[in-house]
């Protein structure tokens, strides 16, 4: 962690791409719906966002073993667990991820409109799905690395796993524009909690024979 936390504070590539696409992609969507003019549907509102995050997602993580080089590789193998590499690429992404949804529903809100009711629901929901999306990216880039980096493969891999985490998360965010209670998304939380777990447990079981190979 410490490795990736050094390299992007002297690079900043990743997290500097990220915001111009976050903010170049939201300026694009308050142009094409003219908001100016005409208050934007909650729901629609709510899809774009995580459209929205859910691609500076892939674009974030993509780079976690796609880029790396074979030797560098070897490397790594010689003086670290997989399983340290592995939980530090998790861990570096999440973190990450939460900083680019955050400042993402920042932004988002402050040009398209804010109309969500329970903040903290809604904050809460973001951190699951930032570490939903690392963890489930991370493994994905780590398997597509073996298949001659292709990023096709990590996005063929990733939408049937993201797609189910994706639609939990717009059902939950939706409550929290509405204003519900904790206690009606209870259910939804749980469910991504236990998928976050059960992600992190298969990369810590098949990371280790993936990187062997």
């Amino acid at each position: 962690m410490k490795k990736e936390l050094k390299i992007e504070w002297r690079n900043k590539y990743a997290l500097n791409g990220i915001l111009l696409y976050l903010v170049s992609t939201i300026f694009i969507c308050y142009l094409s719906f003219n908001v100016k003019y005409n208050q934007l549907n909650v729901v629609t509102w709510n899809a774009l966002f995580w459209i929205i995050i859910l691609f500076a997602s892939i674009n974030a993580v993509a780079k976690s073993f796609i880029q790396e080089k074979q030797e560098r590789l070897l490397y790594y193998y010689t003086i670290i667990s997989p399983q340290a590499l592995i939980f530090a690429r998790i861990i570096y992404n999440a973190l990450l991820l939460v900083l680019v949804a955050l400042l993402g529903f920042f932004f988002y809100g402050l040009i398209l409109g804010n109309p969500v009711v329970n903040t903290w629901l809604f904050v809460a929901i973001i951190l699951l799905a930032s570490v939903g999306f690392s963890s489930t990216l991370t493994l994905i880039s780590a398997i597509a690395s073996k298949a001659g980096n292709n990023q096709t493969l990590m996005a063929v891999l990733g939408f049937p796993i993201i797609l189910p985490m994706l639609l939990m998360v717009i059902k939950v965010s939706k409550n929290a524009i509405d204003g519900l209670e904790l206690s009606a998304s209870l259910d939804e939380l749980i469910t991504l909690l236990a998928i976050n777990i059960i992600v992190g447990a298969v990369s810590f079981l098949l990371f280790p024979y993936l990187w062997r190979s």
